[in-house]
């Protein structure tokens, strides 16, 4: 997983620091929000992720006075991901790049059949990724 976050990080003009932060996001919002079993082979597939998205559990969960407002708005889902990865310091452009490239290992790891339903089970996630 090292070695995917490196590239990440790098193709994003972000530290590792940064990218693990997001991508650990990433993984804990598919975990919550998306097919659970889908997310679990997605998981499996790449060694490494658990830990990631563990060392980041809590981590924009949706606490504190911007978790307050966005609740109160329904502001969850891909919207509120995006709200939580900005606060981490990156760009629009940014939160994109690191999405695409995390789907696509995903893909290249898990398969297609396993990112589609991820996809298909989180509202306006194919718009990211």
């Amino acid at each position: 997983m090292q070695d995917i976050l490196a590239k990440i990080a790098a193709d994003n003009g972000l530290d590792i620091a940064t990218t693990e932060k997001a991508v650990g996001m990433i993984l804990n919002f598919l975990k919550k929000d998306a097919d659970s079993a889908a997310v679990t082979s997605m998981m499996e597939a790449m060694p490494g992720a658990e830990a990631v998205a563990a060392a980041q559990a809590g981590e924009g969960s949706g606490g504190g006075l911007m978790g307050s407002v966005m609740g109160m708005m329904g502001g969850g889902g891909v919207m509120g991901l995006g709200t939580q990865l900005m606060g981490a310091g990156l760009g629009m452009g940014q939160i994109s790049g690191v999405a695409k490239q995390l789907f696509a290992v995903g893909r290249e790891k898990a398969g297609e059949d396993t990112m589609g339903a991820i996809v298909g089970s989180v509202p306006g996630l194919s718009q990211f990724v």
